[in-house]
């Protein structure tokens, strides 16, 4: 008779890697599981492309196709400073709420619909620097939000700088993602209306999301 086959020992597989942008990142936490990155060819440059990640099962998967975006007309900087039209690199989270001129699309944040006297302060020398203020201008960059039409249609804030480091240079304050205008940002990303109320309403704070940005040589660092 033919010598019995031996036995084999079923064993269970391990989650299979998705080799995608998200993969690729170490520093997030382990709570998180939404990450959108930004990224281009180089710091010099104001085109970038966005792409978006959830975490399934331990396993990261691409929830929206790329996404034309634009940063700072300086490109991105690992070394950001109040008025200097780049953009932050790094990994974030985003604002406990969005915000916008137009009424409430329906996000799981909490939104704020804009009105007059709305800033966000960018003034370094003010104790409420780089947050949402309601009443007379704050002065130095601060921004009336009510009236960045259709920039700030909607938007989310990134945390960067916040809580505010005291620096000299100031560090910089005001980085949202928002609506697309005609050109580069002062150093914010934004998307075209359409696909930002795509993310806007797809980000859910219980997932604990992080937004990374960086040229795509470096998005290894994070």
């Amino acid at each position: 008779m033919p010598s019995p086959l031996p036995s084999v020992r079923a064993t269970k597989k391990p989650p299979q890697t998705m080799s995608n942008l998200a993969s690729r990142l170490r520093t997030l936490p382990a709570s998180t599981r939404q990450v959108v990155v930004v990224y281009n060819s180089g710091y010099g440059t104001s085109y970038a492309s966005m792409e978006t990640f959830e975490k399934t099962n331990g396993v990261w998967r691409a929830k929206f196709g790329k996404m034309s975006a634009r940063i700072g007309s300086k490109g991105f900087s690992e070394n950001h400073e109040e008025g200097v039209a780049t953009t932050p690199t790094g990994v974030y989270s985003f604002g406990s709420t969005m915000y916008g001129v137009r009424a409430d699309p329906g996000v799981k944040y909490k939104y704020h619909k804009l009105v007059t006297d709305d800033w966000w302060n960018e003034n370094p020398d003010s104790a409420a620097y780089n947050s949402f203020e309601h009443g007379n201008d704050p002065g130095g960059f601060s921004e009336a939000l009510w009236e960045e039409v259709p920039q700030y249609n909607y938007f989310a804030v990134i945390n960067y700088n916040i809580p505010v480091k005291v620096a000299t240079p100031a560090r910089g304050s005001g980085i949202f993602l928002h609506v697309m205008g005609s050109g580069a940002t002062a150093g914010c990303v934004s998307l075209t209306q359409t696909n930002l109320l795509r993310v806007l309403e797809w980000l859910d704070p219980d997932a604990n999301p992080r937004i990374v940005m960086a040229p795509s040589q470096n998005l290894d660092r994070y």
